[in-house]
């Protein structure tokens, strides 16, 4: 069995250097094959106007120093950053940076953007459109971005494409603590799959991130968790033959109706344009 390393620690705002610096802490600490951090873990979350001088595209200095990090070392690591649209002048997007020992920096961009209550994602980040699966020493991985897990839809996608677990990076504060706790093993339980979960912690601005990371079982059980509001790690195995049994108890996959989700889309806002944003 392979292990998953959920880091909850806090970035510095603005210093992607010092990031840089704690993700190679992290790796010394822990021999999990793959080490999660959270949602712009990079830059931190609440840089607004800074993310147009902070982001970087795949080429860019942190990303490379990364990059040689992952190789190094042997690791998969996945962190959040500002993303550079490398054909697109000025176009950002909020990106999980996906790093392996062998292939080439790649990235997941966030599709559905947060805008409501202090969130205002959509005057910063256009929105993704692609759900690459990774072939990692964890399973066959998909990737979300924090509001991505409130539309079941895309993990559903996920797991009919044949992902074995889903990560979820996120920089949720204390006031979306509760929802977050119902959705994650919701979204294990009706796709019988593995959810992680690596959330931002401690204070930035006037947001207070609670942190939270946890690993569920495709039945909905609570794998490793963090404690709250504390930095730490969480290292958790993952036993892909859960999923077999997980199935035959309760075959929500095989038992997806195809006109289901067909109709599901009739009903959905038109796809939105990267000329729109």
């Amino acid at each position: 069995m392979a292990k998953i390393a959920l880091v909850q620690v806090q970035p510095r705002l603005g210093d992607k250097a010092h990031n840089v610096e704690l993700v190679e802490r992290a790796v010394r600490s822990t021999d999990s094959e793959v080490l999660a951090f959270s949602e712009m873990f990079l830059t931190g979350y609440t840089l607004r106007d800074r993310y147009s001088e902070l982001a970087e595209d795949m080429g860019g200095h942190s990303v490379r120093k990364l990059d040689a990090l992952a190789k190094e070392s042997g690791r998969w690591l996945v962190l959040g950053m500002p993303e550079l649209d490398p054909d697109r002048k000025g176009v950002i997007y909020n990106s999980a940076l996906v790093l392996s020992p062998d292939s080439e920096p790649e990235t997941y961009r966030k599709m559905v953007l947060a805008n409501f209550g202090p969130f205002e994602e959509d005057l910063y980040f256009a929105r993704g459109d692609k759900m690459p699966i990774f072939d990692t020493p964890v399973g066959r991985m998909g990737i979300e971005i924090c509001f991505d897990i409130f539309f079941p839809e895309i993990t559903k996608l996920y797991a009919l494409e044949g992902a074995d677990i889903v990560l979820c990076i996120s920089a949720s504060p204390s006031t979306t603590r509760e929802y977050f706790e119902k959705i994650l093993p919701a979204r294990a339980i009706e796709n019988t799959i593995f959810i992680a979960y690596a959330n931002l912690v401690g204070t930035e601005q006037n947001m207070t991130f609670w942190g939270g990371n946890q690993l569920i079982g495709p039945r909905g059980n609570v794998k490793a968790g963090g404690k709250p509001f504390l930095e730490g790690l969480v290292k958790a195995e993952v036993d892909l033959n859960e999923l077999e049994v997980a199935r035959q108890f309760r075959p929500t996959i095989r038992e997806t109706r195809k006109d289901l989700m067909e109709k599901l889309g009739e009903f959905a806002q038109p796809e939105q344009t990267q000329d729109s944003q």
